[in-house]
């Protein structure tokens, strides 16, 4: 019974946090992105500049920290896997809680390809990206006709049944003793040893999904995506295939998850089914509610804020995946949109565009008390 206390009296005291926490980040994420939208042009991309000079700096400032350096490649990696589920969540609407599967495909193929067969790290890469699309291909076929809370039991079930593959299949995965000795990539001759090398590799993947994100976000087919997450007849009297469309996202997501599976592999040199457990499809899913559905920058902050608080979090490892329950929780409350939400963004940006917009005028009423 006194167990029992203790931990309802922590979990209260980690509540009454994140709910200020909440508060907190949420009212600085509307100055910050408020702000940035009045940027203009030229100052914006001084600015991105300025953003990308500091990521290709940092292995240099720490390069006497190397835990610190091997936290941001692990921040990058779940800035790539978090991006690849906003597509399938946040841009199309399909709730899937079986992502981890399609990370482990890629993770898999990787340590089998280099391991048993000695082929190329990039071909590796190239080959896990490909399995796991595959495999979205096939698990996008049978949900079209799914959605909500039947799409997620599946997809839940497709990640359970891939793990329990991995730990039976003996003879090809070496069950729950994993893969171990997975080669480092070598780029033109030079092996990549370290975490700096591996910094550069995982920060050019987060760089190319970024681009992917938000040309489809911009493209025809994102739009289509946004009509079918919004309403699917709707988008089908006006010419979208939903059916396609679902296809492409879980595809798309797929491949993404697939590399960052592959680079994983190589980065720990060493692959176990319990890296790829439902709860780390969780995990994943809690960076993109956090930041905000369907919002690049918000997907890339709850990532950001996701991978570093388990480091912060060691001494309280016990109560992880509560805290993670517990957030979810009161995100869905006190901010369901999400840390940076989409339809704010442009919903600012539109009205910085349109001085006589009716977001204008509204402000414009309140200031003047009518």
């Amino acid at each position: 019974m006194t167990n029992l206390m203790t931990v309802l009296r922590n979990l209260i005291f980690y509540s009454v946090i994140l709910f200020v926490a909440i508060q907190v980040l949420a009212r600085f994420f509307d100055f910050a992105s408020k702000k940035l939208i009045k940027v203009g042009g030229g100052k914006k991309k001084l600015l991105i500049a300025g953003v990308g000079v500091f990521a290709l700096v940092l292995p240099l400032l720490l390069a006497g920290e190397p835990y610190i350096l091997r936290t941001s490649v692990m921040v990058l990696l779940y800035i790539v896997l978090a991006l690849s589920l906003n597509i399938v969540l946040g841009q199309a609407g399909q709730l899937s809680l079986g992502h981890s599967a399609f990370y482990a495909l890629g993770a898999y193929t990787m340590a089998i390809l280099t391991v048993s067969f000695g082929v190329n790290f990039w071909i590796a890469l190239v080959a896990g990206g490909v399995v796991a699309g595959i495999f979205g291909f096939v698990l996008g076929i049978p949900t079209l006709r799914l959605k909500g809370d039947y799409l997620a039991i599946v997809t839940v079930g497709f990640g359970e049944i891939l793990r329990l593959i991995l730990i039976n299949w003996g003879t090809f995965t070496r069950g729950p003793a994993g893969i171990p000795g997975i080669p480092s990539p070598s780029f033109f001759g030079m092996a990549v040893k370290g975490n700096t090398g591996y910094y550069y590799i995982i920060l050019v993947m987060v760089i190319v999904t970024i681009i992917i994100s938000k040309r489809l976000e911009d493209s025809r087919l994102g739009r289509g995506l946004a009509a079918v997450k919004d309403d699917e007849i709707a988008a089908e009297s006006m010419g979208v295939n939903p059916a396609n469309m679902k296809i492409l996202a879980f595809v798309l997501g797929a491949v993404i998850a697939g590399f960052a599976g592959g680079f994983f592999a190589s980065f720990v040199h060493y692959v176990n089914p319990d890296n790829f457990t439902y709860m780390e499809s969780v995990t994943i899913l809690t960076m993109v509610v956090l930041g905000g559905l369907g919002s690049i920058p918000g997907v890339i902050v709850g990532a950001v804020i996701l991978a570093i608080l388990p480091e912060a979090l060691r001494d309280i490892s016990t109560y992880r995946y509560a805290i993670y329950g517990i957030l979810l929780a009161m995100m869905m409350i006190i901010r369901p949109q999400g840390m940076i939400s989409l339809d704010s963004l442009k919903r600012r940006s539109a009205a910085d565009e349109n001085p006589r917009s009716i977001w204008n005028f509204k402000s414009f009423r309140r200031s003047n008390g009518r």
